[in-house]
């Protein structure tokens, strides 16, 4: 009998979603064990070359011939090149304990490891890195360009009034979401420009902007529209944050930050809570990006306010020369290059 004239139960389609579903998920565990399991396997190898090395006095010929000797037991296992190896016993050498490594940067696809060994010289930092891009799902581009912009040291630097204006944990999600500087090295701007152009460079490169700004940054708008009084009011940009479970609305400044722009951010603030804000939300916050700030003058513009507000600043591209690789950085590149295409070779017989 055709298919075409078959009755199919009425919960049919249902049942074949929750199924498919099903099987999603477990081609995606699957894959993680997979990872999981080359990660350990990698790790075990940099252990036993680095405790070889260190009793029998291994230098870098042997590891070639190692090299040379896995690829030609395993052909069809691509990764036992000799710059490989030289990962893996980094990689066994940044994290001695197996329970520190198995619990972020054991999670990792393997040149996620081979980025955060390269770019980074502490276990903490490493291990920071590792923690934000399974939690964000970072892409290995993501990943780079997050050390790059060094937001472990941005993160969380805003000067803000949450710990008088939001209760906690609240409070405490809000300033680790804040940064500073934020970093709009994506945008193709340079210069003087205007703080209109800016937000229409932020809009045409969302993608990027809410990568930056990091999860749960819901684009609600550009040049949203408020009515107070009859009196027309325009937000540079309004977000919704899906963790926080509020509005946040940003303000664009293409000068150093002034007291009196706390006093336009509290009003809408107060007006995004009282003409959009559900009773299930919690309270709007204001985030003042300015070209610079003084530290001391904006704690004092926030200190009496009871909405919360955070001030920070952005960073524009630089020159091109500022943006041009180092000579380190292009013989990293070089390097990883040369390693693909030596493990791409056929091996030649003996």
């Amino acid at each position: 009998m055709s298919d075409r004239w078959l009755s199919l139960p009425q919960d049919y389609d249902d049942f074949l979603n929750r199924l498919k579903e099903r099987i999603r998920t477990a081609q995606v565990r699957a894959a993680l064990a997979v990872n999981q399991e080359l990660i350990h396997l990698y790790w075990q190898i940099g252990r036993s070359i680095l405790e070889q090395q260190q009793s029998e006095g291994w230098g870098t010929r042997v590891v070639e011939r190692l090299a040379k000797d896995l690829r030609k037991e395993f052909p069809e296992i691509k990764g036992f090149s000799r710059s490989n190896l030289g990962y893996m016993k980094a990689f066994a050498e940044s994290y001695p304990d197996e329970a520190i490594y198995q619990r972020s940067v054991g999670k990792l696809p393997w040149r996620h490891n081979i980025a955060l060994l390269d770019k980074l010289k502490t276990q903490e930092q490493r291990l920071w890195y590792a923690e934000k891009t399974i939690e964000n799902g970072w892409s290995r581009d993501v990943l780079v360009w997050q050390i790059e912009s060094n937001l472990f040291g941005r993160q969380g630097k805003a000067v803000t009034n949450f710990d008088r204006t939001l209760p906690k944990p609240q409070s405490d999600l809000a300033q680790q979401l804040t940064k500073d500087p934020y970093n709009f090295e994506f945008l193709s701007i340079q210069g003087d420009v205007q703080e209109r152009e800016l937000e229409q460079a932020l809009v045409k490169h969302i993608r990027d902007f809410l990568i930056e700004l990091g999860i749960g940054f819901s684009f609600v708008g550009s040049q949203y529209h408020l009515e107070v009084d009859g009196e027309d009011f325009y937000l540079d940009l309004l977000f919704y944050h899906l963790k926080l479970r509020c509005f946040i609305v940003i303000d664009l400044k293409m000068g150093e930050f002034q007291p009196e722009y706390s006093g336009k951010m509290n009003f809408y603030v107060s007006a995004v809570d009282d003409l959009m804000r559900h009773e299930t939300d919690n309270p709007t916050i204001g985030l003042i990006l300015c070209k610079s700030k003084r530290k001391t003058k904006a704690e004092y513009a926030l200190r009496n306010l009871n909405t919360p507000i955070a001030v920070a600043t952005h960073q524009l591209p630089g020159k091109l020369q500022e943006n041009l690789p180092s000579i380190e950085q292009l013989e990293m590149e070089i390097e990883a290059i040369a390693s693909d295409i030596e493990e791409s070779l056929p091996e030649q017989s003996e």
